[in-house]
């Protein structure tokens, strides 16, 4: 009742899930449910629907008008890129999430003995936000994505999950710009949304 009252007055919501895995939440953050996390995620979930059926009465209040998002650490567990990836992909389609978060893991003194004792490379956190927004944006689907990791399941630092994801399908390129659909003119390195719309 707390979170839908914060909604009215919040502009967005966010309950973060705190670690890709269940897994991992289990394991460090014991006191902490994945199941009371995502029931809490699905009631915001439902009381926003309702809120927005009820815009038709004039004096409805509004809650969370921005939606929901939430966030997760990135490399205090074992969790591969494309366990996140896939764990983002999920939390999207069943809470309708307008937004996922991603924090790179931190470590800091006197912390637990099972935690990592070094922060994960910050390239990794830009790589899974790259990775978002060609799943929202791009037309990618969460498998295409985790495709264009390498075989432990992690994205490569050293280019983006797209051109990974071109390097690793050459029978699509190249591509003739005046006739190929937008589906495609998408997936080419370098295109952003913009120069495709202009170039359409």
């Amino acid at each position: 009742e707390l979170v839908r009252l914060a909604g009215v007055y919040a502009d967005r919501v966010s309950i973060n899930v705190e670690l890709p895995t269940a897994r991992g939440l289990k394991r460090l953050a014991p006191d902490k449910s994945a199941e009371r996390i995502e029931g809490a995620m699905g009631d915001v979930a439902l009381a926003i629907d309702d809120a927005r059926d009820a815009r038709k009465y004039k004096h409805a209040p509004k809650l969370a008008p921005a939606g929901q998002s939430t966030q997760m650490i990135v490399g205090a567990d074992s969790a591969t890129d494309g366990d996140i990836v896939l764990r983002a992909s999920s939390l999207y389609d069943r809470f309708k999430l307008r937004r996922v978060y991603y924090s790179a893991f931190s470590p800091i003194p006197d912390a637990s003995t099972v935690l990592p004792l070094q922060r994960p490379p910050l390239m990794r956190e830009h790589r899974l936000y790259q990775s978002d927004w060609l799943m929202r944006f791009y037309g990618f689907q969460p498998k295409e994505v985790v495709a264009a990791a390498d075989e432990s399941g992690m994205l490569p630092l050293d280019i983006d999950p797209k051109l990974a994801w071109a390097l690793k399908h050459r029978d699509s390129f190249p591509v003739d710009l005046n006739r190929a659909p937008k589906e495609l003119l998408l997936r080419v390195p370098g295109l952003g949304v913009k120069a495709v719309n202009g170039i359409i």
